[in-house]
């Protein structure tokens, strides 16, 4: 079997979160149901029905189902294809084990080029992917507020749940892409403006890109950190916007995802 180095590469550096799907797979494989295999991961009751909904709503076929009625009341259990996917996920765990003991010898794994070449290979539609590291965390009840410290120094404030911050194992010095949709970032010329708008992003046009309806508009906020907005090519025309003038970019923090 010939597996991808590049799907390899994706399980050494997003361990957190699919091991612990993989552990509750395991749990509920043995344990014949889901409150019992909470218990044994260990995570509350909500949160496995949750990555329960989360794994089969990403399968194009169903990992676990829940037996109703029954002698026993009932249970769950993984379906065929669930039980073939910890196999193939064994596999995987080989071949990654393997893999990295030879790239070991061939280069520098503490180098960081493995997470850059990693993160270059990120596919996604959002125009702004920035990284950085995790500066500070503030839990809240529900939500979290994540300072992301950009290789700039600037600042970004994130506002995730806190379930995310538990599943993808976020922490302080953390190594994370702060990720934002280019329609989400606001423009103006007025750099000391009051806003709700919890990030705040004073730098220089380097770029604009004109459409009929639309435009791109990209503003360096420091060492090469560029944050890319659309707006309206009548907005560019009414703030006079060119290469070289100084703006603030406004961002919320809801709108800011984070990737890992």
């Amino acid at each position: 079997m010939e597996i991808s180095s590049n799907l390899i590469l994706g399980l050494a550096n997003q361990p957190f979160l699919l091991e612990k799907r993989i552990e509750l797979l395991h749990a509920i494989k043995r344990e014949g149901s889901i409150l019992k295999a909470a218990k044994v991961v260990p995570m509350s009751y909500k949160s496995a029905w949750e990555a329960i909904d989360t794994m089969n709503n990403l399968s194009s076929i169903p990992i676990v189902q829940k037996e109703t009625g029954g002698s026993g009341g009932g249970g769950t259990k993984l379906t065929s294809y669930g039980e073939n996917l910890l196999e193939t996920y064994k596999i995987l765990k080989e071949e990654q084990k393997r893999f990295l003991e030879k790239l070991t010898h061939l280069t520098d794994m503490d180098s960081g080029t493995i997470k850059t070449i990693r993160r270059l290979s990120m596919h996604i539609s959002a125009r702004n992917q920035l990284f950085g590291k995790i500066g500070d965390i503030k839990n809240g009840r529900v939500s979290a507020e994540l300072s992301i410290v950009l290789k700039s120094g600037v600042i970004l404030v994130s506002t995730i749940t806190n379930s995310a911050v538990e599943e993808l194992g976020l922490e302080v010095g953390k190594e994370v892409v702060a990720i934002i949709k280019a329609s989400s970032v606001m423009l103006t010329t007025t750099l000391d403006l009051e806003t709700s708008a919890r990030n705040k992003l004073i730098g220089d046009i380097t770029n604009v890109k004109k459409g009929e309806v639309t435009s791109q508009v990209s503003i360096d906020v420091g060492d090469n950190d560029v944050v890319v907005a659309t707006i309206t090519t009548s907005s560019v025309a009414s703030l006079g916007l060119d290469v070289g003038t100084k703006v603030c970019a406004l961002v919320k923090s809801s709108d800011i995802i984070i990737g890992k």
